[in-house]
């Protein structure tokens, strides 16, 4: 007996595994397809106290395992690339590049922005928000396109909650982790056009990197793991030391 045509179809849409390490919660998933016809397989979240790196391919090789999936079976391999937590950035990064040099499979990066923007759906305008440090935030605009997918609406920026305030003219759809920590001010400065996605979706989405790596293979948008590096959007602690000790 022939399989049934709609398993072969499943089969034919893309497997991807993607990590994402930008903040203090750590996920892996699998995805099957892209964000109009995909789904998730199977999904990982990890938050703890234990670094990045002690954790993250221990996680991967459980969800594999777990879902009977074999390296061969995956089509590419997504990770995220910012804007984020530096060292989870970087760790993430460089678990991906071992991976894809050791198993030979594509490498896609996807915004963190992009990710979080996915978590929400609808016609209202959307500003992913992340919280940046130093009393800024990473912000970038979003609507949905007539396919379904999160599209920008202008670009990746790092300001203050007070900037960001001031260029909203009509109501908004706030999600990220920078809600909890500004949402108060936001809803005070900004009234009815403020409004909070539900605080379960203010965490980046492995599932969600993954259905919009799907988009990006299919579509060839793949890196080179030779000069893939994560999106920061401005210079760490370090690198502004380093260049205020140079001048």
């Amino acid at each position: 007996m022939s399989p049934e045509p709609w398993k072969d179809e499943e089969r034919s849409q893309p497997l991807i595994l993607a990590i994402d390490t930008a903040s203090s919660c750590s996920a892996v998933a699998l995805t099957r397809g892209s964000v109009v016809t995909g789904q998730v397989v199977a999904s990982l979240s990890l938050n703890s106290s234990v670094t990045h790196s002690r954790r993250l391919l221990t996680a991967i090789d459980w969800l594999l395992s777990e879902s009977g999936t074999d390296w061969q079976d995956v089509d590419g391999l997504a990770v995220s690339l910012g804007p984020g937590s530096f060292t989870g950035l970087r760790i993430g990064m460089a678990t991906a590049k071992g991976l894809v040099t050791a198993t030979q499979k594509p490498l896609l990066g996807v915004s963190t922005l992009d990710a979080l923007a996915l978590n929400c759906s609808g016609e209202r305008l959307i500003c992913a928000v992340l919280d940046a440090r130093k009393k800024e935030v990473y912000a970038c605009f979003y609507r949905y396109d007539l396919q379904g997918i999160p599209r920008r609406d202008g670009s990746i920026r790092v300001l203050s909650p007070q900037r960001l305030a001031e260029e909203i003219q009509q109501p908004v759809l706030f999600v990220g982790d920078a809600v909890m920590l500004y949402g108060e001010f936001w809803q005070e400065a900004l009234g009815t056009r403020f409004v909070s996605a539900p605080r379960t979706l203010h965490y980046p989405c492995a599932s969600a990197l993954g259905l919009l790596a799907g988009e990006m293979l299919q579509q060839d948008q793949c890196l080179d793991p030779a000069t893939a590096a994560p999106l920061y959007v401005r210079a760490s602690d370090a690198e502004l030391s380093l260049g205020a000790v140079a001048r």
